[in-house]
């Protein structure tokens, strides 16, 4: 099979830390696993499973926070975990549990006052950043997104600032035979998203990518984030030793 792009950086042997005592991913698992359900470790695993970190969302400027839930929920039903926002000077953005259902929960989250410090961050970790451009020449058809990237969705009257114009590695329209010229980002998120976890299954056959220590990390994350009472049980764990 041919090498994933995913190379272990983010989360690896990352330490929990509950009334001052430190706790390894693996200690997470032993601990909480026994409250939960068959049915719900068996979910969160195959969750995990399915991951990758080689994907990442860029969302920059956007007026509507209902569209930046929209695509939240999308990149977490793909799997796509680096999700990286790019706020607009005038507004903040706020978690909408109506629209993104509690996916930013299960995401890898930055905010950025502008696209300088993301584009930079993001292109120190590896990854070629391409941007949905309506002046762009080239289809995403044309794109090899097997490769470690991220994708920018400009705002909804202006697209992407000048600066990501002329900061990406290259730029894409997504083909449309009707009158409209352009989708909604969400809808445009959601067709790109679908390409490349379309384009990633085809080459490997599966489009997660975390190493063990990585899925390890992840699943305790995601037995923290399941619990309510998850720090309390560590806590008292860690009074009792």
């Amino acid at each position: 099979m041919t090498e994933l792009p995913y190379k272990s950086q983010i989360i690896r042997n990352e330490k929990f830390i509950f009334r001052d005592r430190e706790f390894t991913a693996k200690e997470v698992v032993n601990i909480l696993e026994p409250i939960l359900t068959p049915a719900r470790k068996a979910r969160i695993m195959q969750v995990v499973n399915s991951r990758t970190y080689s994907v990442a969302t860029i969302a920059e400027n956007l007026y509507d926070i209902g569209n930046i839930s929209a695509v939240m929920r999308t990149a977490e039903s793909f799997g796509f975990l680096p999700f990286h926002i790019v706020e607009r000077s005038d507004s903040r953005y706020k978690m909408s549990d109506r629209i993104s259902r509690g996916s930013e929960k299960w995401l890898d989250i930055r905010k950025y006052a502008g696209p300088e410090n993301c584009l930079k961050e993001i292109k120190e970790q590896g990854f070629q950043i391409y941007a949905t451009d309506l002046s762009a020449t080239h289809s995403f058809s044309e794109i090899d997104f097997t490769k470690k990237v991220a994708i920018v969705f400009g705002n909804e009257k202006k697209g992407i600032s000048d600066y990501t114009r002329e900061h990406v590695d290259g730029r894409f329209i997504i083909p449309m035979r009707g009158f409209a010229q352009s989708f909604n980002i969400s809808v445009a998120a959601a067709l790109c998203f679908f390409h490349i976890h379309s384009a990633r299954e085809k080459k490997w056959g599966q489009s997660g990518d975390l190493t063990e220590d990585d899925k390890l990390n992840l699943k305790a994350h995601y037995y923290l984030r399941t619990l309510d009472s998850a720090e309390e049980i560590l806590s008292n764990s860690a009074a009792s030793d």
